[in-house]
């Protein structure tokens, strides 16, 4: 089992920067891929990013490419996303997710959640 703890949203104006945090806990040592989903309200969850534990490799949805960076830290097992030019259509709820083993962009293939961090972006 994996714990994830994620944090770091808030309230920010347009073209603004936010830096959210995802802390591991459990069997880290399985994790072969995280990621960053997000879920507005009335709309479904969906993907931000992922980034391979082990070789860092990342993949970027179209709408954050360019403007949000994620990156990971084996010795903290902690995972970030970045997030600078923030647009009020970037607003939802923030979750990481992890994985043992590569997964693309579907959350189906993520078993373990964050509870959720809140990012509101104000025009």
């Amino acid at each position: 089992q994996v714990q994830l703890v994620d944090s770091g949203g808030g309230l920010v104006q347009a073209g603004g920067s936010l830096r959210l945090s995802c802390v591991a806990s459990g069997d880290t040592f399985s994790v072969a891929s995280m990621a960053w989903f997000r879920q507005a309200p009335g709309k479904e969850r969906e993907f931000v990013a992922n980034i391979g534990w082990r070789a860092g490799s990342t993949l970027y949805d179209d709408s954050v490419n360019g403007r949000f960076t994620i990156s990971r830290d084996h010795a903290k097992n902690k995972m970030a996303l970045q997030m600078n030019s923030l647009k009020p259509e970037d607003t939802a709820v923030y979750f990481c997710a992890a994985s043992s083993f590569s997964i693309g962009r579907s959350a189906n293939g993520y078993p373990y959640w964050g509870q959720g961090t809140q990012v509101t972006v104000s025009s």
